[in-house]
């Protein structure tokens, strides 16, 4: 870093956008950590057309007085510095720094600043869909009130402390008194005082309607948890569309409420950590909805806990001894655009181990079968068995996910393709059409799975993947 940043505390660092909507505009750097993404919650929310190539949380910013770190957060698309591509990397005024390879630019700045009478939450994100905007040139005093009140309203909320906004407005109040007897000017008082009744009607507004908001979003899920009851009740070969028909219904309402600026500002994240990590990953898989099946969380933590039990020599040696094979797995997957958590597939199909076979004749950390290896250019064959390559089968595999991504079309393709990697493209595909005849719902895996539709061997892997790759996401939160 510059010594002049080092050395002075009046140095403010900034996120300068060079792309879309927000071309122009300066993202204040906080000491401690700024985090950038999609999701709601971030500091700096990522929106748009130019956010397609954006994770829901895809870098933070660590800022102190003499450094500046940025570390990618597991993103899909990755995270490029002065033109390469980090996991990690130290950065100084004047970096740019792109989220993605085509994908959003910032650059890092600094300025000087005079020194605020307020406390530093002036320079918070704007309380609608958390994006900052540019400091004004001139703020009156008042003004600024009403800017602390709301960032401090909103800095409780995002830490879980609610039923603050009559406090902080009284608060905001007497400040304004204070304000307005130490001066004597009549225009600064009439300025105070219609600042404050509107800090006071927007504060009850927004209270009303958050209300509003969660009466109706509990009603929603109570409905679709007693449909989920139903589907689970219904059991196979009996006609479930009707009630799959209902529950769509009530999740485009969910998923409607969810566009909503105040529910975003109001609501924290639902459910436990399993189900807030599931949520994210489907997200990235293109697969996410608006409620998840219980039964489906119910048979990730179960085999989350088999994994943390009875087999955690298995994965503890996967995500241990055999880390540095995990890594040239998520390079390949990164390298070849695949989503990089299916890495985690061979902790399944193998534990990592090459020499695996299976009693079927699958061979390798991906168990390939020979004419499936064979179709995708691996030599199997007396003198050589390539499936026991960790790199030349990894490659094959990319090729073979991406072709049944392809033959599932759009959608929730990411899941089927999971189905279809443990029983078949063929096996998924005729056990789909004996039960559903609907092309569109044979290509929709939440369909599928809560109409039974799949075979019983499909619906156990699908989770049984996902609980590694939560675990695998993170270690340290499930004791490896």
């Amino acid at each position: 870093m510059p010594e002049n940043l080092i050395a002075s505390t009046q140095v403010k660092l900034w996120l300068l956008s060079r792309s879309g909507p927000f071309a122009g505009v300066r993202f204040p750097l906080s000491e401690g950590v700024t985090r950038v993404g999609r999701a709601p919650d971030n500091h700096v929310v990522v929106e748009g057309d130019n956010a397609s190539t954006v994770s829901l949380y895809h870098l933070e910013i660590s800022h102190d007085d003499s450094s500046c770190h940025v570390r990618d957060l597991g993103s899909t698309n990755g995270t490029w510095v002065n033109e390469q591509r980090v996991s990690e990397a130290d950065v100084s005024p004047q970096a740019t720094i792109r989220l993605g390879t085509q994908g959003p630019e910032f650059s890092l700045i600094e300025e000087e600043a005079a020194p605020e009478v307020l406390d530093r939450t002036l320079e918070a994100p704007h309380p609608e869909l958390g994006r900052p905007v540019p400091t004004p040139v001139t703020e009156s005093p008042y003004e600024k009130l009403l800017s602390a009140a709301v960032a401090r309203a909103r800095r409780l909320r995002h830490h879980g402390v609610g039923g603050e906004t009559m406090n902080i407005m009284r608060s905001m109040v007497e400040q304004a008194v204070a304000q307005m007897h130490r001066r004597t000017h009549r225009r600064f008082r009439i300025i105070g005082l219609c600042l404050v009744m509107a800090l006071v009607g927007v504060s009850l507004f927004a209270a009303l309607k958050i209300t509003a908001l969660r009466r109706q979003k509990r009603a929603i899920d109570t409905h679709i948890r007693q449909i989920d009851a139903q589907l689970q009740k219904a059991g196979e070969g009996m006609d479930t569309d009707k009630l799959i028909s209902q529950l769509g219904d009530y999740s485009k309402e969910g998923e409607a409420l969810q566009e909503s600026m105040l529910y975003r500002l109001s609501m924290r994240a639902d459910g436990d950590f399993v189900t807030r990590e599931l949520r994210a990953v489907m997200a990235e898989f293109g697969a996410e909805v608006y409620s998840i099946p219980p039964d489906f969380i119910d048979r990730v933590n179960h085999y989350i806990q088999q994994d943390q039990g009875p087999d955690r020599p298995v994965i503890a040696h996967a995500l241990i001894q055999a880390r540095g094979q995990l890594q040239t797995i998520q390079q390949i997957l990164r390298k070849q655009e695949l989503p990089v958590d299916l890495a985690y597939i061979p902790l399944v199909e193998s534990s990592l181990d090459a020499s695996k076979a299976s009693a079927a004749g699958a061979v390798g950390p991906w168990q390939f079968t020979a004419p499936t290896a064979k179709a995708y250019g691996l030599r199997v064959d007396a003198q050589v068995d390539e499936r026991k390559d960790l790199v030349k089968s990894t490659y094959a595999t990319c090729k073979y996910l991406r072709d049944l991504i392809l033959d599932f079309g759009t959608g929730s393709s990411v899941m089927l393709a999971l189905a279809a990697y443990d029983s078949g493209t063929t096996t998924v595909k005729q056990a789909v059409s004996k039960t559903v005849r609907d092309p569109i719902k044979q290509r929709n895996f939440w369909y599928l799975y809560r109409s039974q539709a799949l075979p019983h061997e499909t619906r156990e892997y699908v989770p049984r993947v996902f609980a590694a790759i939560l675990i695998g996401r993170n270690p340290a939160h499930f004791g490896f």
